[in-house]
């Protein structure tokens, strides 16, 4: 595996102004995206994860230009993708694709599977007529769908078909990096586990990156390598997955592995108490964000952010980090 970046990803801003009120409207500034930063080698499965709102799901749409971003620096394989535009996008945006997390919606259902397959092939370029056609059913076959699916249209699929569907779509253009947005939480337990082997399989043969967005720790753990823990907007650790989940550093990453449902029964222990909800992004506490739920919170904590502390392989933002 190369040492080198195929995506870097620095100082990455989406704010959203939200306008609300009548006859007195009151613009509000969602941060959604407030300062990220990460990398992702080639073949690698990065993972962001967090709680609903945190702006995960902002940051991979945002990274790919399906939102613009207001700030920050993403670089593809060493292409400043902020500043790419005509030829140049529309290169780099066939190495770069997306599965999107609802696989009901993200199929348009007055298209048949043939020409969702097939038109990226023919926008592009990479193949036409019967060869586009025998290549969306190698393309099928290879998500376990038979070819004959062709003709069909995507009501008549389940929801675990669809989604095969959608990631066939996303590997018609032979990308290098695949943005998967809470690609199986909308499944069945028993047809998540069968997507996400594929989707295993599909790295190795491939060596496909991946951008692996979820809620799920469990799901994180067991396909990603490295993760990053986000919490309103920004990253508050970072590091090889195995090792984030074993020993958290940060209390919020704690408070996620804690609630995360454990298989074994003998390893259960007892729910952590969290005090309130997320707070909105729209009026984010200051200093840490987290140190209104944070029982290790201190004044320090409620007026200055913490920097950023890398300890090896792990990063943490955290003005008392846990050290067992």
């Amino acid at each position: 595996m190369s040492t080198a970046p195929i995506l870097d990803v620095q100082g990455l801003r989406k704010h959203f102004t939200v306008v609300k009120g009548f006859p007195r409207p009151v613009r509000t500034t969602v941060r959604a995206v407030d300062g990220v930063d990460f990398s992702v080698l080639p073949g690698e499965a990065f993972g962001l994860v967090g709680e609903s709102g945190c702006g995960k799901s902002t940051a991979a749409r945002a990274l790919l230009r399906l939102i613009e971003p207001d700030d920050g620096s993403i670089h593809f394989d060493g292409t400043d993708l902020r500043a790419a535009s005509g030829v140049t996008l529309r290169r780099l945006r066939r190495r770069m694709q997306i599965v999107f997390q609802d696989p009901y919606s993200s199929l348009n259902p007055r298209r048949t599977i043939r020409r969702t397959l097939t038109e990226p092939l023919q926008v592009h370029g990479l193949a036409q007529g019967r060869e586009a056609d025998d290549m969306a059913a190698a393309l099928l076959e290879e998500v376990g769908l038979p070819g004959a699916a062709l003709s069909r249209f995507p009501h008549e699929f389940s929801g675990g078909q669809r989604q095969r569907i959608g990631i066939a779509r996303a590997l018609a253009l032979r990308p290098d990096l695949i943005v998967a947005d809470e690609p199986v939480s909308a499944l069945d337990v028993s047809v998540q586990a069968q997507v996400l082997l594929l989707l295993k399989e599909l790295q190795a043969r491939r060596n496909l990156a991946f951008v692996f967005v979820s809620h799920d720790l469990g799901v994180i753990r067991w396909f990603c390598a490295r993760v990053a823990v986000m919490y309103l907007g920004r990253i508050v650790e970072q590091g090889p997955a195995a090792q984030v989940f074993a020993r958290p550093r940060h209390p919020y990453t704690r408070m996620l592995r804690d609630a995360s449902p454990v298989p074994d029964p003998r390893r259960r222990g007892t729910l952590p108490r969290v005090v309130g909800e997320i707070p909105s992004a729209a009026a984010p506490p200051p200093g840490c964000h987290f140190h209104p739920r944070c029982p290790r919170a201190s004044d320090l904590c409620r007026v200055t952010y913490p920097e950023w502390t890398q300890d090896g392989v792990t990063g943490v933002a955290c003005h008392h980090p846990h050290d067992d």
